[in-house]
């Protein structure tokens, strides 16, 4: 046997574990600090989040933007830090924010929110007029407006209290609401975009190892994207690695060419390691 070809061969299964263990480790990584899921326990999101489910919690997309209004996000309880809350953002840094019984304005503009059922419509809350959200602060409701703890009871969520966007909810099956969280951008689309400066029962949530209507369902893109990732990035590995690697060898009688089986370099092509000797 050949001492030179055996080695090449030997070689080339180390390699292949290490590409493995690196790859795996890099999916590990990439699920592990851009996605988690949380287990809801409560009925302030009703009818959008139920009881006992199972929620997929996006923490990669806020690394790029800022949190949106109606986006429904999970962070850490301000009256309460040992918790996690899930509620949905109705105001930014710099948002005014009205409260009259049980309609919510914004920016001077009166929400009809799709997405509140009208039997769990109500507000046990003292009204207010034009409170401010503050910079790096956001002004979160839960969708049960009768039976939620969120900001019209202990204030604002400060920005680094965010853990992530709740994005899916996938357990358990057979659900009215099993899938993506719908899109309700339109209920504030004529809420001026300002640029972002800045005790009843609450639904919690808790780590699993730790004028338009909504549009029902919606692809995800980010989240599709941030799964997939490591599927594109270990198809792009292998794709490199099956490339053909040609080297130039010099031997008895002249040199050859060696490499994977592949079309061979037309006579005066650049090797891997060079253009071949002799040829300029």
């Amino acid at each position: 046997m050949n001492p030179e070809l055996d080695f090449e061969k030997r070689w080339r299964l180390v390699r292949e574990v290490i590409e493995t263990l690196v790859l795996t480790a890099l999916m590990f990584f990439i699920i592990r600090f851009a996605i988690q899921n949380f287990y809801v326990e409560g009925m302030s999101m009703e009818p959008n989040l139920h009881d006992k489910e199972l929620i997929l919690v996006d923490k990669w997309s806020y690394l790029f933007h800022e949190p949106a209004r109606g986006d429904v996000i999970v962070f850490v309880a301000p009256p309460n830090p040992s918790q996690d809350y899930v509620k949905r953002i109705i105001g930014l840094p710099g948002d005014v924010i009205t409260i009259q019984g049980t309609t919510v304005i914004v920016d001077g503009v009166t929400l009809h929110e799709t997405y509140v059922d009208p039997h769990r419509q109500g507000n046990p809350y003292p009204s207010f007029s034009n409170r401010v959200v503050p910079p790096d602060s956001y002004f979160v409701l839960g969708d049960n407006r009768a039976g939620s703890s969120d900001s019209r009871d202990w204030g604002f969520v400060p920005r680094k209290n965010i853990i992530g966007r709740a994005a899916l909810v996938y357990w358990p099956l057979g659900q009215d609401n099993n899938g993506f969280l719908p899109d309700v951008s339109s209920v504030f689309a004529q809420v001026h975009q300002r640029q972002s400066a800045a005790h009843l029962p609450s639904a919690a949530v808790s780590q699993v190892s730790t004028s338009s209507p909504p549009k029902p369902w919606q692809l995800d893109q980010s989240l599709v994207w941030l799964l997939l990732a490591p599927a594109l990035v270990k198809g792009r590995w292998q794709g490199w690695r099956r490339r053909p690697h040609w080297r130039w060898e010099e031997g008895q009688g002249g040199g050859q060419w060696r490499g994977s089986p592949a079309r061979r370099p037309a006579p005066g092509a650049v090797a891997a390691a060079g253009r071949r000797p002799g040829v300029g």
